[in-house]
């Protein structure tokens, strides 16, 4: 038994990178319509999914106390497929779909270095135990979710918009900005101001704006990280 608890945050890991190859097969087939969706959506549930299963490995691994230096390196493997690889393709050929030269759409290519520059840190980061320093891979891929939800409702802001935001993004992934885990160690309100005021923004966002909300959720927690590192710096 004891054997085999050790195999089931790895098998979760493993949901996590099989959800992400499938987003980026989606994303190559963004022409496809697959039942009543449209391939960009499914890549979208995909990336969500592979979200939901890198938060279920590393909690059963924390409540079966099965860590292993293995599962740490698949989880980063995985993630940069999931979060990184997935939205990188997923952009780019949405912006060929809205007719950006192929030189222009190769710019989202630095979403996936940027993430395995951002993961590579990580794990070597001591620093980063309860809180993070540049925004997580994971809200890197919600954030994208969200821009192109809102892009195929409203318009293609154009290459120029959309280079900046490829940049800015990536860049956010390996900056030194201090950012607060959204993990809840315990349910206390004082303990968890800034969660909850993510969560419930996410939740109203969403309602009010459909998928393209999950963009301006992953807005707001840079905001209130910046916020956060300019209160620290005047105190």
């Amino acid at each position: 038994m004891k054997s085999l608890k050790t195999y089931i945050p790895n098998t979760i890991t493993c949901l996590n990178l099989i959800s992400g190859c499938t987003a980026v097969f989606f994303a190559f087939n963004l022409g496809l319509d697959t039942g009543a969706l449209s391939a960009m959506e499914w890549a979208f549930i995909f990336i969500g999914a592979a979200a939901v299963f890198d938060f279920c490995d590393g909690l059963s691994a924390r409540l079966l106390h099965a860590y292993s230096p293995m599962g740490k390196e698949l989880d980063s493997l995985s993630d940069l497929v999931s979060f990184g690889l997935a939205p990188a393709f997923l952009v780019m050929n949405a912006m060929r779909i809205y007719g950006a030269p192929m030189w222009v759409a190769a710019f989202a290519i630095f979403i996936a270095v940027m993430g395995a520059l951002r993961l590579a840190k990580f794990n070597v980061d001591t620093r980063q135990t309860t809180s993070f320093i540049g925004l997580p891979i994971p809200a890197n891929a919600i954030f994208w979710i969200g821009t192109l939800a809102w892009i195929q409702s409203h318009a293609y802001p154009g290459n120029a918009v959309m280079i900046v935001l490829i940049l800015a993004i990536s860049l956010l992934m390996v900056s030194e900005l201090k950012m607060f885990s959204l993990k809840f160690a315990n349910l206390s309100f004082r303990d968890n101001v800034r969660r909850y005021v993510v969560l419930a923004a996410a939740v109203l966002f969403v309602i009010t704006e459909g998928v393209s909300g999950f963009a301006w959720t992953i807005i707001l927690y840079i905001l209130i990280s910046l916020l956060g590192k300019k209160t620290a710096v005047e105190s």
